[in-house]
């Protein structure tokens, strides 16, 4: 497609005639279907959430700062330093942040205790995950094996990242429960390779595949599903702590919800090299695959790529003309988005699997990506909808953070030229950038920026949901190769064209907000919303914004199999990639308006323009409409409203919607965005965000997450097994009377409910001794198992009708 015109290039005509044939071929098979895929009795659920993990306690005793103190890297740094081949600040402002009186919360640590706290199944665990291929358990161990073996205090201790300690711990608690409750051990064991070493963070996925239902709200079964999940993982902390003696060691675990890098973390990475940097954060993957070494090294591959990346966006804004002179601040070569913490929601058609699975010749794996190409470009419109008002990524930043090469992040890799000029403009003017009516960025030196910005009292600004900006969210397509044209192999031909332009790596999988899930590579066929930061709580956030994920899902499929969108009436130029993608980083930044093409060749985007209220021509960009973004998202409420009354019906989310409109209206009250500022500023003693400078918003937040929001995230899961256990109690159903037997064996006669109720408090502050923990440990995987029961009965039932 042209850039600007939307005119087919020769590619896409030669393209279109296969796509628009296969695309006629899944409309009749889908108008052929009893009901549409993505109806409300369709919609399986499952998510993925990324935490933060810390150790709280002395320098002398944590293993991150001794890590670093003890590194040929440090000390070939000292070296230098003394030879004069480095300078002195260096190696000072290290030491400075390694021994500061403050110094006593270390994100990302790593632990290290003796082997043997651990017991016979922990044990064995961490020896098959120390070999090399896991299918061969007798053969070679890793050879970064000496890395998580070591001897301290003249015996054998293990040194662990958090995301493997969680393993270990649940390991360790099947163990307990083998002789006396089997029936928990069994649970223990299934959930094993639901804790995930990768990355930088602590990583779950869904227990089990929640089904979404009108009856008890379509979201809350997944939400209820990942709050249990968050307090499993809570507990196993508590008991790593106990069990492990960790606390005794001066290393006191948390783990938390948190959507930053954090502050110490940053300013770590300015410090270190990108290859120390990674020997540091990146996770060795012991858990979850049966190579573990190809997966750290794939999980390498990823930090280079987006290090690489971040710098190359430096020419592309040079060349963009935001850049206008030479002198910039060259980001770091390390580069730390991918400490950004998020959780993914996966929906799946249980219609579409099963056709797939047959292996019908009506639709196939063609059909599945012409329709859900489609689909994700409709639901790509509807994403402004959830940022701030779902989930959001509060962030305060200093007026010396505006240059455009740190602030505009991967922006440049993920909007059109235009598009990026326009938002940065309209970002520098929510900022008050200006000094006698003149946009001013940061110079350069540290202590000019801090000097202009207090003579002309420049604050910088206050963004909703920074880790969209931060992160590499949706990468533009180029010219040649759409993403998202509907032909198999297109995203293989966009990451070979832009690993020849160095943006990015074809070994990685492809970067989109919404993703399609096709059922040949993960075993069912469905969408991964990939959009979602923090929620101020999982049982009204995350199920609210799990039941609009699927009601704009199913929206977007009922617009494909009426004919009514098709892939002509959204264009896959990047320029119209750009202009409908805009809406939703404008939103994360809190930007006021946007500008779209007057006479622009998406028809679908012109249709909800046309709904919004207030538009007008803009007096600055000819040939635009200037759009108030809170005006296009209520045209987005009312496109639902008015376009699928049918569904809200089958749905029954009329009161969701109400709620939704009353988040868009009174953002500050309603939206997550707001209620986790207040959180925020509440912690620090202010009123408002602007009070605060970066830095101080940063540690306020930290602490919030840290303290306030995990307590609330205990609590309402607590909450969500107290009531499962009651069922249980009462066991009138069958799965509740098996339920009832286990946890005879596990309290005796006493009632489930009340045994969790009397150890909640303990839960909250973290005083519960190792025999409450390991109970309360039955009691929370007993409410899991039985959920996942639930769910198995419920689809039995469904394919029998």
């Amino acid at each position: 497609m042209s850039r600007t015109t939307g005119i087919p290039s020769d590619t896409s005509l030669h393209a279109a005639e296969p796509r628009h044939e296969l695309h006629r071929q899944a409309i009749q098979f889908l108008a052929d279907l009893p009901a549409l895929p993505f109806s409300h009795d369709d919609i399986t659920a499952g998510s993925e959430s990324e935490l933060q993990a810390a150790v709280c306690g002395r320098s002398e005793d944590v293993d991150l700062p001794r890590t670093i103190h003890a590194s040929n890297y440090v000390k070939n740094i000292r070296e230098r330093t003394a030879a004069g081949e480095s300078p002195r600040i260096l190696i000072r402002q290290l030491q400075e942040l390694l021994t500061s009186s403050d110094a006593t919360v270390w994100e990302n640590s790593w632990v290290r205790f003796p082997r043997r706290c651990l017991n016979r199944t922990a044990n064995q665990l961490l020896e098959r995950d120390l070999a090399a291929d896991k299918r061969a358990p007798q053969g070679p161990r890793r050879a970064d094996a000496d890395r998580y073996l070591l001897v301290e205090q003249g015996e054998e201790w293990v040194r662990l990242p958090i995301s493997y300690l969680l393993t270990l711990a649940l390991a360790d608690v099947l163990g307990e429960f083998e002789q006396h409750v089997p029936a928990l051990a069994s649970e223990s064991r299934r959930l094993l390779n639901h804790f995930l070493n990768d990355n930088s963070s602590p990583e779950t996925f869904s227990f089990y595949v929640s089904r979404m239902e009108p009856s008890i709200g379509m979201g809350t079964g997944i939400a209820r599903e990942t709050a249990i999940r968050f307090l499993l993982t809570h507990l196993l902390v508590l008991y790593a702590n106990r069990r492990f003696g960790l606390e005794k060691r001066g290393q006191s675990v948390l783990v938390y919800a948190s959507p930053h890098p954090p502050l110490r973390q940053r300013r770590l990475n300015h410090l270190v090299s990108d290859a120390f940097y990674r020997e540091l954060f990146m996770n060795p993957c012991l858990s979850g695959w049966e190579r573990g070494e190809e997966k750290s090294r794939y999980m390498g591959l990823c930090h280079e790529v987006l290090s690489r990346s971040q710098l190359n966006a430096v020419v592309r804004l040079k060349d963009a003309g935001i850049i206008t002179r030479n002198l910039v601040v060259l980001p770091s070569t390390s580069n730390i988005s991918l400490a950004n913490n998020g959780t993914h929601l996966s929906l799946g058609s249980r219609r579409l699997s099963e056709v797939l699975r047959a292996g019908t010749k009506r639709y196939t794996p063609a059909h599945e990506k012409v329709v859900g190409d489609l689909v994700i470009k409709i639901v790509e419109h509807f994403l402004p909808l959830f940022v701030g008002t779902y989930s959001a990524a509060p962030y305060r930043m200093n007026f010396r953070d505006f240059h455009p090469e740190l602030a505009l992040g991967f922006l440049p890799h993920e909007l059109d030229f235009t598009h990026l000029r326009m938002l940065w403009r309209r970002w520098k003017k929510k900022a008050k950038l200006s000094v006698f009516g003149r946009a001013i960025t940061p110079v350069g030196p540290v202590w000019m920026d801090r000097a202009l910005s207090a003579l002309f009292h420049l604050r910088g600004d206050y963004v909703p949901d920074f880790r969209l900006i931060d992160y590499l969210v949706s990468l533009l397509s180029t010219d040649q190769s759409p993403a998202l044209d509907g032909l198999q192999g297109n995203d293989f031909r966009l990451k070979r064209d832009l690993g020849q332009l160095g943006v990015f790596d074809e070994r990685m999988s492809l970067y989109l907000c919404y993703k399609l899930r096709a059922q040949a590579v993960m075993g069912f066929s469905g969408f991964e919303g990939r959009h979602y930061s923090l929620f101020s709580n999982h049982l009204e956030d995350f199920a609210d914004a799990a039941s609009l994920q699927a009601l704009v899902t199913a929206l977007a499929f009922r617009y494909v199999a009426t004919g009514q969108v098709t892939h002509e009436d959204i264009p896959d130029d990047p320029f119209s990639e750009s202009e409908r993608r805009q809406c939703m980083f404008a939103s994360a930044i809190g930007i006021a308006t946007v500008n779209v093409r007057e006479a622009g060749p998406n028809r679908f985007l012109a249709r909800i323009v046309g709904r919004t209220q207030k538009t007008r021509s803009s007096r600055r960009y000819a040939g635009h409409l200037r759009v108030r973004l809170e005006d296009y998202r209520l045209a987005l409420l009312s496109t639902i409203e008015e376009d699928a009354p049918e569904l809200v019906e089958a749905f029954q989310l009329r009161e969701h919607l109400m709620r939704l409109r009353q988040r868009l209206l009174e953002p500050d009250r309603c939206g997550t965005a707001g209620k986790l500022a207040r959180g925020i500023v509440e912690v620090a003693g202010v009123d408002r965000p602007m009070q605060l400078s970066g830095e101080e918003f940063a540690q306020s937040a930290e602490r919030y997450y840290r303290g306030p929001l995990r307590a609330q995230y205990v609590r309402e899961a607590l909450t969500c097994v107290e009531e499962d256990l009651r069922a249980i109690d009462q066991a009138e159903a069958e799965t509740d009377r098996r339920c009832r037997g286990i946890a005879t064996a596990l309290l005796g006669p006493r009632s489930a409910a009340e045994a969790l109720t009397e150890a909640a408090p303990e839960l909250l502050s973290g005083s519960a001794g190792s025999q409450t923990l390991l109970r309360s440990l039955g009691l929370c995987l007993l409410a899991i198992s039985r959920s996942q029961a639930l769910n198995s009965h419920r689809d039995e039932r469904s394919l029998a009708s």
